[in-house]
């Protein structure tokens, strides 16, 4: 009986555990390093969302419809084909359009237009693309600036009461933790975002590059035919 008492007292006397803290109860626990790592984050979002839309709808190149400009340019249609160009709203259909603005000029005055449409095309579509690699670098290191200022304030408060408890200094270090995590989360998805815009940029230069080749050669051929 005395040991029943014994195991019945301890399990009464045994601290009771506590709830894990939610998602946002941890970030609020960042402190005000939190709140420009948040818009950090919205902008990192925004900025990934409306560049891939952007890159989606001008990046399209539609080879039926390259097949259709390069039947007009062989039948001497050239304004049907400039005005099938002009609708595709599109950077291969401006670019094209602006080529056969200059069909009947030299090839290499068309192959310069070309390139210098591209690469007007090139940078719009690049748009705000920069300011992910800005946030790439500096979400993880304001992160870093969050916990430096924690541990600041940890000795501080130290140095005040003269209380160097363990407990009370781990608490704060995980809270400051939190700030150069977030940093590094933020920093990771923007750098990834980057890299993984720029990707769908460079398959786009690619697939035009091969789209002009052709529209030249498309142009050599009524001469070589006379």
């Amino acid at each position: 009986m005395m040991l029943l008492q014994a195991l019945a007292d301890s399990t009464l006397a045994a601290p009771v555990a506590t709830e894990g803290l939610s998602i946002i109860d941890l970030l609020a626990k960042g402190g005000w390093v939190m709140l420009p790592l948040g818009l950090l984050f919205l902008a990192t979002l925004f900025l990934i969302i409306e560049r891939f839309l952007g890159i989606g709808a001008n990046g399209k190149i539609d080879p039926g419809v390259i097949d259709n400009v390069k039947d007009f340019i062989q039948q001497g249609n050239l304004k049907s084909a400039e005005s099938l160009c002009r609708n595709q709203r599109n950077a291969s259909g401006r670019i094209l359009e602006r080529a056969i603005g200059r069909i009947g000029y030299p090839i290499k005055d068309i192959e310069t237009t070309i390139e210098n449409a591209s690469q007007i095309e090139i940078q719009r579509m690049e748009g705000n693309l920069p300011y992910l690699g800005v946030i790439a670098g500096i979400a993880p290191m304001l992160g870093f600036v969050g916990t430096i200022s924690g541990i600041i304030r940890i000795f501080y408060d130290i140095s005040i009461s003269n209380d160097f408890n363990i407990s009370t200094i781990a608490g704060g270090m995980y809270e400051k933790m939190i700030t150069s995590g977030s940093g590094l989360i933020i920093g990771l998805i923007a750098y990834a975002g980057y890299h993984l815009l720029n990707m769908k940029i460079d398959r786009f230069a690619l697939r035009l590059q091969m789209a002009a080749s052709d529209f030249l050669d498309v142009l050599q051929k009524p001469v070589a035919a006379k």
